[in-house]
C-alpha cells in the first residue's frame, strides 16, 4: 500500500510541474506577444501622425492655389539613353574625362513626378523630379541610414533637336 502512495505522489507531482512549466511558457509568450503589440501600436500612431502631415501639406497646397504637376510632358515622358561626360569633379568616384552611360527613366503616380536611373539594368537612383517651361529640376537624397550621404540635384533643358542636356551637382 505505502508503495501505491508513493507512485501516485510521484506521479501527481509530475503532472503539477509539468503544468506549471506549461503556465510558465504560456505567460512568458504573452507578455512577448503584448510586448510586440505595444510596438506596432507606436508604428501605427507614428503612421497616422505622418498620413496627417502629409495631408495638411496637400491641403495647404491646394488652398495656396499651387496645384502639384503629376504628368511629365509628353516629349519627356519615357525612357531615355544618356552619356555624361565629368567636366568638374571635388570626389574620387568620378575623375574630369569620365564617359558613363545609363537609362534614365520619366515617371509619375499620385505622389509625384520621379526619374529612375539604371546602369546595366539594374536602378541605381530615383531622383524626385519637377519641371517648368525652362527647365526640369531633379534631386536626390540619401536616406539617414546610408552609408555614404549625398545630395544630388540635376538641371536639364529640352533641346530644338529633341535632346536633353543638363548638369549635375
Amino acid at each position: 500500500m505505502n508503495k501505491v502512495l508513493t507512485a501516485i505522489f510521484c506521479l501527481f507531482t509530475l503532472t503539477s510541474c509539468r503544468d506549471e512549466a506549461r503556465e510558465r511558457a504560456l505567460a512568458e509568450r504573452e507578455a512577448s506577444l503584448a510586448e510586440k503589440e505595444q510596438q506596432f501600436a507606436l508604428k501605427e500612431a507614428d503612421y497616422k501622425a505622418l498620413l496627417r502631415w502629409r495631408d495638411s501639406i496637400l491641403t495647404a497646397a491646394d488652398t495656396a492655389g499651387l496645384i502639384p504637376v503629376t504628368a511629365w510632358p509628353a516629349d519627356v515622358l519615357g525612357r531615355w539613353n544618356s552619356k555624361t561626360v565629368c567636366k568638374e569633379s571635388s570626389c574620387s568616384e568620378y575623375v574630369v574625362g569620365d564617359q558613363r552611360s545609363a537609362a534614365w527613366e520619366f515617371t509619375a503616380d499620385s505622389s509625384g513626378l520621379f526619374t529612375k536611373v539604371y546602369d546595366r539594368n539594374a536602378l541605381v537612383r530615383v531622383y524626385a523630379g519637377s519641371f517648368d517651361s525652362t527647365a526640369i529640376r531633379l534631386h536626390f537624397r540619401s536616406d539617414s541610414s546610408a552609408a555614404r550621404r549625398a545630395v544630388i540635384d540635376v538641371e536639364l533643358t529640352r533641346t530644338a533637336s529633341g535632346a536633353i542636356k543638363g548638369s549635375r551637382y
